[in-house]
């Protein structure tokens, strides 16, 4: 089992914490590499989730010096009632496997190194032993969590918030690039006790002197393969040489890059560990499939694919706030009930824009990647990469949200032509073959249509929508105009439906344009071609940078460069975080003596634009403009 497999002994620990009194102590608790498994895409509340308690290993016991059972599972981890009452409150009632192996050893203040795809419970496994184990009447910061985004930091303080909900003076702070500085400020002097922030505004506070850890007992690094791949890696291993020598650190990640084990080796004192392992048959539950189609055929064949495809939810995922906001107001011209998630949603209208995906007032929603994170959504049957994630992790947290709670779910790929190429990297992601399909025709459609139309009038029989009064008046009219008209009840009830159409055709008719010989298809040349270029994502940014931007990308220039000491990965971080783009979204990157370029995707709105602008890299402002402008 290696090093986590060793025979530790929690005495060395000193006397245990007030919070675990009602664990039995075990003369050598042994620490394995826990093996759970999870379903595929289960959100954080683990609410989908069901597993046996065996996929669990060396547990400790716990004593019930109660009377009454236990309300919920959670509370044999010796949690206080305050937090129990917290979760009962939102619904958390059996806690997932990650969540079953982290706690006991966060309890007990051992360092953790753990594994396991997003959505599986991660925020909760980490966040309540770690509430359980604050002390309310300190003022200053006890744990801080360290997130890639601000979209996730935003997440992590919410769930907090929701944990802590019934615990008196807790107080939680987000703190990320973008927000007011100065009210950080005010918040950080009034008094905080858990800190959630991105490392570069972590880092802005603690050299201000505004940001005091000394006190600190716990740090969180949540999603460490992406704070690797944003390059924050060299500011989080700044923050960590920071801090306090006596602390507890945890560290999770979907996967564990060798600069990731190397940062647990250095950092971390003999810490447990654990590995949440997907079941192979949960990921068969989502059918993935993939279609080629030119790039400004796009929006056509998406409005083509909802028609044949549609579900009661969908997700679309698109690479920019910018795309968003275009493939959203095209499907409302459609007729599609839409909503946006990105970037620029305020956190309330997040909410609301979640809820109403959930209780069915919206059924697509078009979001990006970081503002999508950690959405649990039951109902969604249908997500659509409309832009290709440039990272097959990303594909796995893009497809997750669909086939939920021990559901069948559908995942459809966009590929360009020039995309082609990145499939087998995708596919060795999911450890499955993404099929092949083609832009629905009119046949497609048509069936789609009908078979619609004839759910709906099945289900206005079965369950009445109108109210019993207006059920009665609307038989009147028909039976009037019946007599009136000398027709058929068949007669009466096609002209009804007719009239429900709102004028619109039932059916599509004329050509059909997405077969093989469409314009713009691609050429055997071309084909070959692609097979030529195929190469692994990793070497995206190693490319050449002599000829122009890449298909959909567009150029800029920043005045830092080599004499600012301004390294790649603080280019990639810096605008990530800014921008929502995730850090494979932004193309290559050219650094020279006084300024660099760097590719990013074409229709970035003018505010975000504004915004890099003034963002400082090195501590010096990027002053962004467009090549040649």
């Amino acid at each position: 089992m290696g090093k986590a497999a060793r025979v530790r002994d929690t005495h060395s620990q000193g006397p245990l914490p007030a919070c675990v009194e009602g664990f039995t102590r075990l003369q050598h608790p042994v620490t394995q590499i826990i093996d759970g498994s999870t379903l595929a895409g289960a959100a954080d509340s683990q609410a989908a989730i069901e597993q046996p308690d065996e996929d669990v290993l060396a547990t400790p016991a716990v004593v019930d010096d109660t009377s009454q059972p236990p309300t919920s599972a959670f509370a044999t981890f010796g949690l206080c009632r305050e937090l129990l009452d917290g979760l009962a409150a939102i619904g958390f009632e059996e806690p997932s496997p990650i969540q079953k192996a982290a706690i006991p050893e966060l309890m007990l203040g051992r360092d953790l190194v753990g594994q396991a795809q997003t959505g599986t419970g991660k925020t909760a496994a980490f966040g309540l032993p770690l509430l359980e184990r604050l002390e309310p009447g300190l003022r200053t910061p006890q744990v801080l969590v360290l997130t890639p985004t601000r979209e996730l930091a935003m997440q992590v303080a919410e769930a907090f918030n929701s944990y802590a909900s019934s615990m008196k003076g807790v107080k939680v702070l987000p703190i990320y690039g973008g927000a007011d500085f100065r009210d950080q400020i005010q918040h950080l002097r009034r008094g905080v006790q858990i800190v959630v922030g991105t490392p570069g505004r972590v880092m802005d506070h603690m050299r201000q002197g505004t940001l005091d850890l000394s006190g600190l007992r716990s740090l969180v690094l949540d999603e460490a393969d992406e704070m690797l791949r944003m390059g924050f890696i060299d500011d989080v291993q700044w923050v960590l040489e920071q801090l306090p020598a006596e602390r507890q650190v945890v560290l999770f990640s979907a996967t564990m890059p060798n600069e990731i084990r190397r940062i647990s080796q250095k950092y971390l004192n003999d810490p447990a560990e654990v590995t949440i392992r997907q079941k192979a048959a949960d990921g068969r539950r989502i059918r993935q499939r993939h279609l080629v189609v030119n790039g400004p055929q796009k929006l056509e064949a998406l409005e083509r694919v909802l028609e044949a495809e549609g579900s009661e939810g969908v997700i679309i995922f698109a690479r920019t706030k910018a795309i968003t906001l275009t493939v959203a107001e095209s499907l409302e011209q459609h007729g599609y009930d839409v909503a946006v998630l990105n970037g620029d949603v305020p956190q309330n209208q997040r909410e609301r824009t979640i809820e109403r995906l959930r209780d069915g007032r919206v059924n697509v929603l078009v979001a990006t990647d970081v503002a999508a994170r950690g959405l649990d959504v039951d109902r969604i049957g249908l997500v659509i990469n409309y832009d290709i994630p440039f990272d097959g992790e990303a594909y796995v947290h893009r497809i997750g949200r669909t086939g939920r709670a021990g559901r069948n779910g559908e995942a459809i790929l966009f590929l360009t032509p020039r995309e082609r190429r990145f499939l087998g990297g995708l596919e060795r992601a999911v450890n499955q073959p993404i099929e092949a399909m083609e832009v629905p025709g009119n046949a497609s459609i048509n069936q789609h249509r009908l078979d619609r139309l004839r759910e709906k009038l099945t289900l206005a029989l079965q369950q009445p929508a109108g109210n019993p009064e207006e059920r009665a008046l609307l038989g009147e009219i028909l039976q009037r105009v019946a007599q009136e008209q000398s027709c058929s009840p068949d007669q009466l009830a096609l002209a009804a439906l007719e009239l429900s159409l709102g004028g619109k055709p039932l059916l599509l008719q004329g050509e059909e344009r997405w077969g093989q010989s469409r314009p713009g298809a691609p050429s055997a040349r071309d084909r070959d071609r692609d097979r030529s270029e195929r190469r692994p994502f990793q070497d995206r940014h190693s490319e050449r940078s002599e000829d122009g931007p890449e298909e959909n990308m567009e150029r800029f220039r920043i005045e830092v460069g080599w004499r600012d000491r301004v390294k790649p990965g603080n280019i990639v971080g810096a605008i990530a975080n800014e921008s929502g783009l995730t850090g494979r979204s932004i193309g290559k990157i050219r650094i020279f003596d006084a300024h660099s370029t760097v590719d990013l995707p074409k229709g970035m709105p003018d505010d975000v634009f504004a915004d890099l602008r003034r963002l400082r890299v090195m501590n010096k402002e990027l002053q962004i403009s467009r090549l040649g402008s």
